[in-house]
């Protein structure tokens, strides 16, 4: 037991939101105050992960499951080189874990970053109340403890659309990743805030990666001859990173893309496309996504806070959408009818609907028709589960042969036991 840690477990913490709500606790982090924009994450699983996600970079993190910790934290899991998140808020954090992996505690990890972090908060009414307030700004202190105060610095903060945090999450110099068994492709991987488990399930398709900084050109892409190009998951407001946005731009029609959350915004934003704020976001392991091509519904890990306004794309292609000209107002309609539209676009001709969000009928996904690239908001490569979604990696690998039907693999394909 770190003795810093143990004396820090009476130490008396506060979160103050937005709206006025003041909820007190227990330090179990670093001490300090950190600001931030406040999301809940749903996994009942993989705190690990999610800490060390960069796409939480500007961002305050509730976990709904309520102990926290139990098994450690193993160098293993780690998703990025160091957690990137403001802020940890949780019930009850175990400060002995047991595992056979765990090499150090929770408490002691986020102590040794300096990630402020607090315990013995009800995280079930936390999470209640940004669902019917949304997203907002929040900061989690050990120092001002007037709840008062505290508020009205918060009010005062910037909003997490200021800032673009991409350059403070991405590599700054390119990296190699060897492909995992021989080499079938080169895929050159635009690092807006990529997860470790993003590169292991391309490097298990038999692709080197060449990991480049998210301000990268067109032109240093291609320097490299790549097979394909993959758009990575980040973190903040996707009109911020325009730079990426510029260089998607360029690459698409030149040769295969690839986007997931991030990645798949901005392919949106080149497409001609809107983005919209969502009111508390997607985060957690347990979204259900309807792969329209299958009829497949997929459980889905996902953490992002910004998704595409799919009728913004274009008109809808009524010969290509089963006589439908107007969109509809939920896209779930399409999958009770089990057809994937498809709009017509200004900038990049056709593209078609491929995965809707059961929860909410929010975009998930989009195939491009008259370019190779196509583009999901959730995460394949799950870091942690579920693995539903890992048939996109192949996916891909099946796009850079050059097959149309790339995306029609059956869920059960992508599954690993």
């Amino acid at each position: 037991m770190n003795p810093l840690v143990d004396g820090m477990r009476q130490q008396r913490a506060l979160l103050a939101l937005e709206d006025g709500t003041v909820l007190e606790g227990r330090s179990c982090g670093a001490r300090g105050e950190a600001f931030g924009e406040i999301v809940f994450n749903t996994s009942m699983t993989g705190y690990q992960e999610i800490v060390s996600d960069p796409s939480y970079a500007g961002q305050i993190v509730t976990l709904t499951y309520p102990q926290v910790g139990n098994y450690g934290v193993n160098e293993g899991c780690m998703q990025s080189g160091s957690p990137r998140l403001r802020a940890l808020v949780v019930r009850d954090m175990c400060h002995a874990p047991s595992n056979w992996s765990s090499q150090t505690s929770l408490p002691d990890f986020l102590c040794g970053h300096g990630v402020v972090a607090m315990e013995g908060v009800d995280t079930r009414a936390l999470t209640l109340r940004i669902r019917s307030a949304g997203a907002m700004r929040a900061c989690v202190s050990t120092m001002d403890l007037d709840g008062e105060r505290l508020v009205s610095r918060v009010v005062a903060s910037p909003s997490i659309s200021v800032h673009n945090f991409v350059p403070d999450v991405s590599t700054p110099t390119p990296y190699v990743v060897d492909a995992a068994g021989p080499l079938r492709f080169r895929v050159v991987a635009l690092d807006c805030g990529e997860k470790r488990g993003i590169t292991d399930g391309l490097a298990a398709q038999g692709c080197e990666v060449i990991v480049m900084p998210w301000d990268a050109s067109c032109e240093r892409v291609l320097a490299e001859r790549p097979d394909g190009v993959f758009v990575s998951n980040g973190p903040g407001d996707p009109t911020r990173v325009a730079v990426t946005r510029h260089t998607v731009s360029q690459l698409l029609g030149r040769l295969p893309v690839f986007g997931i959350c991030l990645g798949h915004q901005l392919m949106s934003l080149a497409a001609g496309g809107q983005i919209e704020k969502l009111p508390f976001g997607h985060h957690g392991g347990n979204e259900p996504v309807m792969n329209l091509l299958t009829g497949k519904v997929e459980v889905t890990a996902q953490n992002h806070g910004f998704g595409l306004v799919f009728p913004s794309l274009g008109a809808l292609v009524g010969e290509l959408s089963g006589g439908e000209t107007d969109h509809p107002r939920d896209l779930r309609h399409w999958c009770e009818r089990r057809l994937a539209p498809v709009v017509l676009t200004s900038r990049l001709g056709r593209v078609r609907l491929t995965h809707v969000n059961l929860n909410d009928g929010t975009p998930e996904g989009m195939q491009f028709l008259d370019v190779p690239a196509f583009s999901v908001q959730y995460h394949p490569e799950a870091s942690p589960g579920p693995h539903d979604a890992a048939y996109l990696f192949r996916a891909f690998a099946r796009l850079m042969e050059g097959r149309d039907d790339y995306l029609a693999i059956d869920v059960h394909e992508g599954r690993r036991f």
